[in-house]
């Protein structure tokens, strides 16, 4: 599950439309920084809870989550009317 998971947030930080440069300005990180820490072969950086909870937020993508949630036996649904974007991130 760790490469895959760490894989999912590497893919949603590349692949957002935002780009992963306002992504790391969003959360506080330098751009080098945040990179070597969602690459899931860099075993040298490693990302905080926070961060990610972050970077969630500010993309709107909740795959991470769902990944954790799945491998812990749970179901992921989202509370009807609620923008996740909507709360601080």
């Amino acid at each position: 599950m760790n490469k895959a998971f760490i894989s999912s947030i590497h893919e949603l930080v590349l692949d957002s439309p935002l780009g992963a440069r306002q992504i790391a300005q969003a959360v506080g990180k330098p751009y080098s920084t945040l990179l070597r820490e969602v690459n899931p072969y860099d075993a040298g950086a490693k990302l905080g809870a926070e961060t990610l909870l972050k970077i969630m937020k500010i993309t709107g993508n909740a795959a991470p989550l769902k990944l954790m949630a799945d491998e812990m036996g749970f179901r992921l649904e989202p509370i009807a009317g609620l923008d996740p974007k909507s709360h601080e991130a």
